[in-house]
């Protein structure tokens, strides 16, 4: 048998439910995907509460996008993957479960020195740090501002920014003021004075801003630092940011991912999965649950309670 967390009605944590299930079967272009780590992102909860507008819900949803596993059954047209292949899923869905069903163009090598934990941690936060800052330009001698560092988004950004030659500054609260130094970004505290605090670690003109914060302070700041607000982008309020003139990628966009973005985000599945088992690219993982424990795990998500990634664990 195969199990899976899902949910009947939009609502709190608690609408959550683990239930057994048929094992699923490989459609002929895909492959069946048993799950050793499944990554949690807010984007899970807020679809869950209904916060982010989604689909009627018609039938019992699984929640999740991200995981990696082995591959336990391939269909019949699959010429490209066998039974024990370690497999990142890219942009999955559903992947709250023991085993996925996934096409098989959305499959990405796990590296033998990559983790399970790791693997399954880099799908949504990465794909858009690395697509985002991509879309801003950055490069060699940009100078980027990333608001909110210390998240899973903002951690992947300075990695990304600080391995192609940027210079970083990153704001945060205290107590995550130490690990974005650790990852090369000068780190600025949230609070008064905010805007003061960014021009005296970065008295050179900034080039591009990444917002994952989406508060007035850092939206506003950022106007102050950047005259062309084209050159600000953000992944949170995305809803907004027609109105405030910069770019957005999800975070409530009404405008959908163009054919660039996407391949941009598709990209970065190999590329950071290289650069962990080089050594270059770190995840931080912030908390470890069983599956059977999904509505606790999204509690401790929406809390913030947990710096780093969370994951769910199928077999714990």
């Amino acid at each position: 048998m195969s199990a899976q967390v899902q949910y009947s009605e939009f609502g709190g944590p608690e609408v959550l439910s683990f239930v057994e299930v048929p094992m699923p079967s490989a459609p002929s272009d895909g492959v069946v995907v048993e799950t050793r780590a499944i990554g949690v992102n807010p984007i899970d909860s807020m679809l869950r509460s209904g916060a982010r507008s989604s689909a009627p819900l018609r039938s019992p949803r699984v929640p999740g996008a991200d995981a990696a596993g082995v591959v336990v059954a391939v269909g019949a047209d699959v010429d490209d993957w066998v039974v024990g292949d370690e497999v990142v899923v890219q942009n999955g869905h559903s992947t709250y479960a023991t085993h996925i069903v996934a096409p098989a163009s959305r499959l990405v090598r796990k590296p033998a020195g990559v983790g399970w934990d790791e693997a399954a941690a880099i799908g949504v936060p990465a794909s858009t740090a690395y697509q985002a800052l991509r879309t801003l330009g950055v490069e060699v001698g940009s100078v980027v501002l990333i608001h909110a560092g210390s998240g899973a988004v903002g951690q992947a950004a300075i990695q990304f920014a600080r391995n192609w030659g940027a210079t970083v500054i990153a704001t945060g609260g205290e107590r995550n003021q130490a690990r974005m130094g650790e990852l090369g970004a000068i780190p600025v505290e949230y609070g008064p004075g905010l805007l003061q605090n960014i021009r005296a670690a970065a008295p050179g003109p900034i080039d591009v801003v990444l917002d994952a914060a989406g508060t007035d302070e850092a939206l506003e700041a950022s106007f102050a630092l950047v005259s062309d607000r084209s050159h600000i982008g953000t992944v949170v309020v995305g809803a907004r940011a027609a109105e405030l003139g910069i770019q957005a990628w999800s975070g409530g966009n009404p405008l959908p991912l163009t054919p660039e973005e996407l391949r941009l985000r598709a990209e970065s599945y190999a590329v950071t999965l290289e650069l962990i088992e080089l050594g270059d690219f770190e995840v931080e993982i912030g908390a470890r649950y069983p599956l059977t424990a999904a509505a606790e795990a999204q509690r401790a998500s929406m809390s913030g309670e947990h710096r780093g990634k969370i994951i769910l664990h199928p077999s714990a």
